[in-house]
This record gives C-alpha cells, structure tokens and sequence, in this order.
C-alpha cells in the first residue's frame, strides 16, 4: 500500500510517499503526480516514510526524471539507507538527485 500527499507552493511541487512502491501502486502513484506536474519547475520527492520499492517503483522515478529534464528539476530527499541502497545497486544513483539520511 502507498499513501501520499501533497504541497504546492508557487511552481515547486513537494510530494511525500508513505508505504511501498511496487508494481501495484506504481501506476497509481504515476497518474496522480503527472497529473500535477503541468506548471512545476521543482520537483521534490520525500521518501522519508517509503519502506521498500521495487523496479516498478524505480522505472516511476526514471519517466519522472525524463519529464523534469524538459521543464526543471527534481530531487529525492531523505532516503532511508536501504532504499538508497536499491537506487545504488540499480545503477540510479549517476542518474537521479538523491539525498540520503
């Protein structure tokens, strides 16, 4: 299961992740945060509450990367050690603006 919410101010759009991101919630999570990307220059991830993805979950973050390159930036902020460690391992570190804890 994966819970999330939301904060908007002016074009930077913060969006929190609580639970699992996996191939069930993956395509959920996708519709509800393109949806919301229209006139967002700054995209910021919190995944201090996320406690497992899978490569679902990361090829999400992949196709958000891809659509922030047009129109900004995004960063992945407060990323708990292990799944830090699925980004390093995945080769996503190079790729993605990740902040660990």
């Amino acid at each position: 299961m994966l819970n999330t919410r939301m904060n908007k101010t002016d074009e930077t759009l913060t969006f929190y992740l609580e639970g699992d991101l996996d191939r069930i919630t993956s395509a959920d999570f996708e519709k509800e945060i393109f949806a919301c990307l229209s006139d967002v220059t700054e995209l910021v991830i919190d995944l201090e509450q996320l406690e497992y993805i899978s490569s679902a979950g990361l090829r999400s973050f992949v196709k958000l990367q891809k659509q922030m390159d047009k129109q900004g930036t995004m960063r992945l902020v407060h990323v708990k050690p292990g799944v830090f460690e699925i980004f390093d391992l995945g080769g996503f570190t190079d790729y993605l603006t990740i902040e660990a804890d």
